[in-house]
């Protein structure tokens, strides 16, 4: 049996957002559960402010989820913000920067027991000044696909060109306040360059739009599915 999925909700997104991916996964053979995240469980994380309230999240369903399974490792499927939130999640510095926790709170060091993080539209820079500082703390401590013992698979959609008229001005900003750069391919959402990491396997695909109410292709999709769904059979 393939292990097991968590995925990663994305910035101010629900677990609901993710049914029916998450039923798309566990009918194809992969076990899979969503982060049970509530919108009501961003507000502390408003602003830049410490994403801790989300990293416990995240551990207590991964903890439920290896104890479920009775296994010692499991994927991981971060979309948008929930891709770099892994990345934390991962790694071994402690994430004090905010100066809400100690280095003993423990809501991290988790490469050790995930085999697999795929990042779907996962802007892994960002130039916007609430972001910054989280991002930064991932980019300057873990670059790239930094632990060797861990599969990173980057998922970048490309379907919208940011324009800088008033047609495509949301596109373009959302672009710039990411990479610094409006003028080029994206998801809508996050820019393709942004969306890969060096020493990922990293994959781009034509048309795919960033959130999963979209009214056409996302990254959850059935026909999108199909481009990473094979990192986690």
């Amino acid at each position: 049996m393939p292990l097991p999925a968590i995925i990663l909700p994305g910035y101010l997104a629900k677990s609901s957002d993710y049914l029916q991916l998450e039923k798309d996964l566990n009918h194809k053979g992969i076990p899979t559960i969503t982060v049970p995240i509530r919108k009501i469980d961003w507000l502390p994380t408003i602003g830049g402010r410490s994403i801790i309230p989300i990293l416990r999240l995240i551990d207590q369903t991964v903890k439920e989820t290896l104890t479920k399974y009775n296994i010692s490792s499991l994927n991981l499927i971060g979309h948008s913000a929930g891709g770099w939130i892994a990345r934390i999640y991962l790694g071994e510095i402690p994430y004090t920067i905010h100066g809400d926790v100690t280095e003993s709170e423990g809501v991290w060091k988790a490469h050790n027991y995930v085999s697999t993080l795929i990042t779907l539209g996962t802007p892994h820079v960002s130039q916007e000044r609430w972001t910054k500082r989280n991002l930064d703390f991932v980019k300057n401590n873990y670059p790239g696909a930094y632990y060797p013992d861990v599969n990173y698979v980057c998922v970048a959609g490309k379907a919208i060109y940011g324009e800088k008229n008033f047609k495509g001005w949301f596109t373009y900003n959302s672009y710039k306040l990411t990479c610094g750069k409006g003028e080029c391919w994206g998801d809508g959402i996050t820019p393709v360059n942004s969306a890969l990491l060096e020493g990922a396997t990293n994959i781009t695909i034509d048309d795919v739009m960033h959130a999963p109410n979209s009214p056409v292709k996302w990254y959850g999709s059935e026909s999108v599915l199909e481009y990473w769904i094979n990192y986690l059979q």
